[in-house]
């Protein structure tokens, strides 16, 4: 009698809480930069999200090359969390140089494209595909 291999969905990993909380600090980024118009606790709030935004990008970065490298898939996801890094890295360049007029567009494609990719990750898990597989 053969016995066919099946593949349940994984739990939540270590990439799915990265993105997750890359997410949720942009999300907490996008309030506090509206309180930077009607309060002075504002700005401090938006600098420390900041750092903590930044910190979940570089999580997310790690996350992805530990994810890739026990089982040997795409190295796609290392792409993504990179490229979310960069952005993070410009937006920090953008956002001290006091440049709303780019910063503030930046920071909502940022929220949208992590967003995306927290939406793939729920899909993923709930579906029991791998949008990673070869």
């Amino acid at each position: 009698m053969a016995r066919q291999a099946t593949t349940k969905p994984r739990g939540v990993t270590f990439l799915n809480v990265a993105i997750a909380l890359q997410t949720l600090t942009l999300f907490f980024q996008a309030a506090t930069a509206g309180m930077l118009l009607t309060s002075s606790h504002g700005a401090l709030l938006h600098d420390v999200g900041s750092r903590v935004m930044y910190g979940a990008s570089m999580l997310y970065v790690l996350a992805a090359i530990l994810a890739w490298r026990p089982g040997g898939g795409t190295p796609r996801p290392i792409l993504y969390a990179t490229g979310f890094l960069v952005l993070a890295s410009v937006q920090v360049v953008l956002g001290i140089a006091h440049m709303p007029s780019l910063h503030v567009p930046l920071g909502v494609l940022m929220f949208g494209l992590s967003t995306l990719a927290l939406g793939q990750v729920l899909t993923t898990h709930v579906w029991g595909r791998s949008r990673y597989a070869s």
